[in-house]
């Protein structure tokens, strides 16, 4: 069983091991060189592949007729993707003999695109998952091999969601990889699986908080987007003003005619919202450090101040 593999982050190890585990011949890892600018903090498959005698490359793209060539040469059973973030252009896709695949960090055919992790949150979801399924053209449609579902509790951030998916991976591919050596997996067509849904990549300047909305919907982007993620975030006197922890308070509001985004106690921070109110547990003011909001509000003048927009 011969696999050709594009992985990255954390998932991408994991399973990468766990290919290896199974007795899987990988001729090479295609992955990427870890960004300067992102907060590395997880576990990336170059060093295991490495360690294991692999080849590794990183190209920016796949564009050069070589990549096709090398694939080609290597006879791959099976093309993998783990959280790989480029396309893989189809000449490629259609090499290996029994297949492409790829897992994906949703329950398809809901969250296909990018950044699922970060996108089930902002949604307010309970609940998401793992698919493994063929890859095509056209991202997240291919037949379902595999799905693993993963609980979302209501103080889950990206990060422990994605702890929480990446011990989902192992387990996916242990029991699917013997069913694939011998070809006596059942695909499932996305097409009677429900509703679909698309998501594109997110941006750091998507973490803006709108205050007209609900504090519910602020309370699910920020921890959407909290550490590593770059932040949710506000203006306060023409600063940005990061959010790392808020939640919702229960029972205690501002007057009717309270604008959105006033800062109406400082015992605590509480904020009036298109819905409910908003606690605002950790704060970072732009160039500052981060700290607790009472210890903020304690250093500033926050009582009736609007935050919002960008002055």
């Amino acid at each position: 069983m011969k696999a050709v593999v594009f992985a990255y982050h954390e998932i991408g190890h994991a399973c990468l091991d766990e290919l290896i585990a199974f007795g899987v011949e990988v001729t090479c890892l295609f992955t990427h060189k870890d960004d300067p600018h992102e907060k590395i903090w997880f576990k990336t498959p170059a060093p295991l592949a490495e360690k294991q005698g692999i080849p590794v490359y990183t190209p920016e793209n796949l564009k050069d007729p070589c990549w096709t060539d090398l694939i080609k040469k290597a006879a791959p059973d099976f093309i993998f993707s783990f959280y790989y973030r480029n396309m893989i252009p189809k000449r490629i896709l259609d090499i290996p003999s029994a297949g492409a695949f790829n897992l994906h960090g949703s329950l398809l055919p809901r969250f296909r695109g990018r950044s699922p992790v970060n996108w089930v949150l902002v949604e307010g979801e309970t609940k998401t998952g793992l698919t493994l399924h063929y890859m095509e053209e056209k991202p997240d449609t291919g037949d379902i091999i595999a799905q693993r579902a993963v609980d979302i509790a209501i103080n889950d951030t990206a990060h422990t969601l994605f702890l929480k998916m990446i011990g989902e991976a192992r387990p996916i591919m242990r029991e699917i990889l013997p069913a694939l050596k011998n070809r006596t997996f059942t695909p499932i067509t996305q097409a009677g699986l429900g509703p679909s849904s698309y998501y594109g990549g997110r941006k750091p300047e998507d973490g803006l908080i709108s205050w007209e909305k609900d504090a519910l919907s602020i309370y699910n982007l920020i921890r959407a987007v909290t550490h590593p993620y770059p932040g949710a975030f506000t203006y306060l006197d023409g600063k940005k003003l990061f959010v790392w922890w808020a939640e919702v308070e229960q029972g205690v509001s501002a007057g009717p005619d309270t604008q959105k985004g006033c800062v109406f106690s400082v015992e605590p921070v509480l904020v009036h919202t298109g819905n409910k109110t908003l606690k605002l547990v950790s704060v970072q003011q732009e160039g500052a450090q981060e700290m607790e909001a009472a210890a903020f509000a304690a250093l500033n003048t926050l009582k009736n101040k609007i935050l919002g927009g960008n002055s």
